[in-house]
């Protein structure tokens, strides 16, 4: 049994790590969020020390470390704001726990070139959550692509609308300088799934680029991937509208729909069997979709020229 803590409690993604932890038969023995919202802790782990501040929980968990290897903590989970996750894995590494991080693992690419070396001198591993590699389908998916053997790259057309009230933009979620922007907070994990399967980006064109929607086009070793991401409520098919949904992701791979809707539920509890198996995902395995994201970050959008998505045209 391993001792866990856990960065960014209250967070949305939070309650996966602990039924993952859970499952995985590990125990949580420290919390931190600064939002005290934090109640789901009663659910899994009601015995847990929970902070507000860090400088507190950094307090504690020196402590824990001094205590000796049945105290100490093994690995901290991070499920924090996007532009946290580097200074909360260098905390971990710095306690000589494992970091387990969630997407993205870092905003930049060259913030994994510096992970890279704290990770050989601390002898801990930096561990990061790529969930949809565990999917079945996704995972069929591959494994066909790989025995095909065919020359014409395929073309792809992945659609994600996740809608969003008002709030979203006035939390860190739409600061750009601490999300990544759109296509680095609900994104990543799509490009991630897409270059796993496809190989590395050839080509990587921004069509349309704001703080709620984005499009491009993006050509992959063996596809062609037109993209759309939204959050707003107008882009969502109507039959999503009328059936009170406000999420639509669809994979047209060859004209063919990549059914993957279902079997998300325990794909984080799949994860963490993998880590602590020592067969996790690490920063090599992070750093393909992060240069992606960046590139679409920082580029000059193009408009509606070239292999465009359809629904970029909508303003």
């Amino acid at each position: 049994m391993k001792n866990f803590a856990l960065i960014g409690a209250a967070g949305y993604i939070a309650p996966r790590h602990m039924k993952a932890i859970k499952e995985t038969d590990n125990v949580l023995i420290s919390a931190l969020d600064p939002s005290d919202s934090v109640g789901i802790l009663d659910q899994y782990f009601p015995q847990t020390s929970f902070f507000t501040e860090f400088e507190r929980f950094d307090r504690h968990a020196e402590k824990l470390k001094r205590k000796g290897e049945t105290e100490r903590i093994h690995y901290v989970s991070i499920a924090s704001p996007n532009y946290l996750h580097d200074a909360h894995i260098r905390f971990s590494l710095r306690i000589g726990a494992d970091a387990i991080c969630e997407k993205p693992l870092v905003l930049n690419p060259w913030n994994i070139d510096g992970l890279e070396v704290l990770e050989g001198e601390s002898g801990c591993r930096i561990w990061t959550v790529l969930q949809l590699r565990h999917h079945p389908a996704i995972a069929a998916l591959k494994e066909t692509v790989e025995k095909s053997g065919r020359s014409k790259k395929p073309d792809i057309e992945l659609t994600y609308v996740t809608a969003r009230g008002p709030w979203y933009l006035y939390s860190w979620k739409g600061d750009i300088k601490k999300s990544g922007g759109i296509a680095t907070n609900i994104g990543i994990h799509f490009f991630d799934m897409l270059q796993w399967i496809f190989g590395p980006a050839q080509a990587n064109v921004v069509h349309l680029l704001d703080v709620d929607r984005a499009a491009g086009f993006l050509e992959l070793k063996s596809a062609r991937v037109r993209w759309f991401l939204s959050l707003r409520f107008e882009d969502l098919p109507s039959g999503a509208l009328r059936d009170g949904k406000r999420t639509y992701r669809s994979v047209l791979v060859g004209g063919e729909e990549l059914e993957f809707s279902e079997g998300f539920a325990d794909l984080h509890t799949a994860s963490y069997r993998e880590v602590l198996g020592g067969r996790g995902f690490g920063l090599n395995d992070a750093r393909p979709a992060i240069e992606i994201v960046s590139a679409i970050r920082n580029a000059r959008p193009a408009g509606l020229t070239g292999d465009y998505h359809p629904k970029a045209r909508r303003t």
